[in-house]
Parts: structure tokens; sequence; C-alpha cells
């Protein structure tokens, strides 16, 4: 068996449905686990209409639009209003929950809502396929993918996982397909849970290690892997192939392609993944597998939107390892990503995702032993592999904040130069 995943821009229209459908029925291997994430924006829409049903009463309107968005795309799909008696339920089940979780912890309840829009694609997806004539098989992912109650960050309960994909993926046939959802799980005793955003990738990567799959393929909408976001530089070029441990690096350091826990899973039963796009699909892409030696060129990975968090000391004490202990158990509580970090003798600073809440929880906890300021507004640039005078062109305008080099990486924090005008 092979495992496909289709993130959101694969499913966000009855177009690229029908080419989905297209890839699937045309494949030359007929054993598919499929792997589906939200259509288009739905998780944004579904974050949004959360935080509207908890500060307002009527969210009505905004839920309206959403399930219109799916029913118009239904329509394009079969030629009519098909009415789908599952579809119609979940989106009643979606209603009773924002409407009964206001006052839920966030993080349940948001695991409770955005879950919906992998279920909900999930669902459009395989009427789709067997009204095609495919032989398609409908399984909630929340019955395979066990973890425990970190909400919307689960943590993966691989023994129990393990023997739940085996037996909601035992064939009943010679040749079927399996439709089931990226992104979520629930807990043992059945309450949904998520593995964070854009954990797809990673759902597929579970069920591929759980079934020794033959190969996973990843559908994208850009050709492969590239030496750098398309739309943020010009003169991309894709890469061929890339090793288990240069993956790993790239998407730790923040490359969007593929989510950084992906590769961990199909490296431990050396399971070949291959990134392809879906607007092409008979083209190459890209192939991450076992350790080789390769020569690759530099690679950028630009995070917008970060922030530079500054801890002292009150009484200029050093900071030593007691202190380090305790700030790190904290960052790890509040799920403070430390992207990079560097300490003085009385200073520790850390550049992480700009999360507002996350970063004022932590610093409501630390406040007693520490000062903490934080710098918004910034940009971490990671480069592979990199050469002086990439470095050089890339902190052209910026503000260099503080910057860390390795072997092979180079990482700065910058910000933009302010616009300054001479008085008169």
């Amino acid at each position: 068996m092979i495992v496909y995943k289709f993130g959101g821009a694969s499913v966000a229209d009855a177009s690229n449905i029908k080419n989905v459908a297209e890839i699937i029925k045309n494949s030359e291997e007929k054993d598919i686990a499929v792997v589906i994430s939200a259509m288009g924006k739905t998780t944004n829409a579904l974050e949004d209409l959360l935080k509207i049903s908890r500060s307002e009463k009527d969210f009505s309107e905004r839920f309206n639009l959403l399930v219109d968005n799916h029913k118009e795309i239904i329509k394009e799909l079969f030629g009519f209003a098909q009415e789908i008696p599952a579809l119609n339920k979940l989106f009643d089940e979606l209603n009773e929950n924002l409407a009964n979780l206001r006052e839920e912890v966030y993080d349940y309840a948001y695991d409770q809502v955005v879950s919906f829009g992998e279920l909900i694609s999930t669902t459009i997806v395989y009427k789709y396929l067997e009204h095609l004539g495919l032989s398609a098989h409908f399984i909630d992912a929340r019955q395979m993918i066990i973890t425990d109650d970190t909400f919307r960050e689960g943590i993966v309960d691989w023994e129990d996982t393990l023997s739940a994909v085996k037996a909601q993926l035992e064939k009943k046939s010679d040749e079927q397909i399996f439709i089931t959802q990226g992104f979520i799980g629930s807990t043992k005793d059945g309450k949904t849970t998520t593995l964070g955003r854009e954990g797809s990738d990673f759902t597929a990567a579970i069920v591929s290690f759980c079934i020794d799959a033959d190969y996973m393929a990843i559908w994208k909408d850009v050709p492969g892997i590239l030496t750098a976001d398309p739309r943020l530089f010009d003169n991309v070029a894709k890469i061929d192939r890339l090793s288990y441990r240069e993956a790993i690096e790239m998407t730790y350091y923040g490359a969007k392609v593929i989510h950084p826990k992906t590769i961990k899973p199909i490296q431990n039963k050396n399971i070949p993944l291959w990134v392809k796009s879906f607007v092409n699909p008979n083209g190459i892409g890209t192939l991450i597998s076992g350790e080789i030696e390769l020569t690759y060129p530099p690679m950028i990975v630009i995070e917008p939107d970060q922030a530079l968090i500054h801890i002292s000391t009150k009484d200029f004490s050093f900071v030593g390892e007691d202190h380090l202990s305790k700030l790190f158990q904290t960052f790890n509580k509040h799920r403070v990503r430390v992207n990079m970090m560097r300490n003085t003798a009385i200073s520790f600073s850390v550049c992480t995702n700009n999360i507002e809440d996350r970063i004022q929880n932590l610093k409501k906890d630390i406040q007693g032993d520490f000062n903490m300021v934080v710098d918004h507004g910034l940009e971490l640039i990671t480069i592979r592999h990199y050469t002086e005078d990439l470095v050089e062109k890339l902190k052209k305008g910026k503000i260099q904040l503080f910057e860390e080099r390795l072997q092979k990486t180079i990482q700065i924090v910058v910000k933009d130069v302010p616009n300054m005008i001479r008085k008169a």
C-alpha cells in the first residue's frame, strides 16, 4: 500500500477535487491510503468562527457562509445540489459545538471546532469518488490516530495508534482506496485532538509508518522542494533529491513544504517520500530517501512575524544552569518554540514565533524572577549551504539584531530599516 497526502490547495475548489480524483484514478498503485486536509482556507475560517462565537452570541452569518461555500463546491462537483446526509450531520455538530463550547478552555474548544474542516473535506471527496464509481472506504482518523490530551498539539501514542491503524486499514479486497483526514486524532476517551497547524503531513507519515508503506507522496502546488519560496524570490530551482537528514534540517528551520514532524516516522522505516505537483502530476518532483552524501545549492527559509524575547535576572546574578532549566521548562509549558537563542552573563534571548497569548503567558509565569522585554515585527532568515555574497544580499536594507553561524547554516534575526525623513 502507498500513502497520498493532499493539502488544502489541492482540494480548494471543485476543479481541484476533480484533479485529485484523476490522480487517484490514474495511479499505477491501486491500494492507496489518501490523507486529506481541509479545503483551501477553511481552517482559517473555522478559527475566525470560533473567536466570533466566543465573543458574540450570533455567529450565524459567518457559519452560513462556510456552509454555503462547501455546498457550492458540491453543486459544481455533481452538477446539482446533491444532499449528503453525513455532511449535514457534520454541519449540525459544528453548529452545536460553537454554541456550547464558549466557556471551555480555548485549546480544547479549538480542537472540537477546527477539526471539522478535515471531516467536511474528506466527506465531500469520498462521496465524489463514489460518484465516479471508484471503490473507496471512508475512515474517521480519530479511530486511528490516538494522542494524549495536549489539545492543539496532541502527542501521538504510537503503540495504540499502530494497532488502530492496522485494524482500520486491514484489506477487505484486492484493490481499494481509503480516505481519511489529516491533522486530527483523539484521546483514548474519545475527545478530538489536533496534531498542530499544518499537521496533515504528519498524519500521512504516521499512517505510512504503521502500514510499512511502499512510499508516501505529498501533493503540492509547487513542482517539488525548491531552494526558496517562489512567492518571495525569483530564479528558484527545484531540488531533485534530498537525504532524510537534509529534509529534517530544512523543516526544522521552517521550510513550509513539509511539516517538521513528517520525516522521523518514515526515516525510521526507510520509506521514500515524494513531493510532487498536483498541477503537473507527471512531473518528477523531489525524492527524499536514505542517507546519501549530496552537494546542495544554497537554500533559503524566511520566517516572518518573529518575536525576540530578552530575559534577564532581576538581581544581576549570572544566568546559570538553574535559571536556564527553569526557563526551558516554562517555554515547554506554554509551547513557546525556540527558533534561535543566545545567552550572556546576565541575559538570555530567544527568537520565537510571535504567538501573542503564549508569550504573555510565559511573561506572567516568570515575572517574579526575571525581567522580560519583547521586540515584535522581526524576520528570521536561515540559509543552508550559504555563501557570503548571498548573506550580504539578504541582509541589505535590514537591521541585524543577532546572528548564529554553524558549519552549513547561518541564521540572522533582522528587522526592516525604518523610513527616516530628514528634518527641514
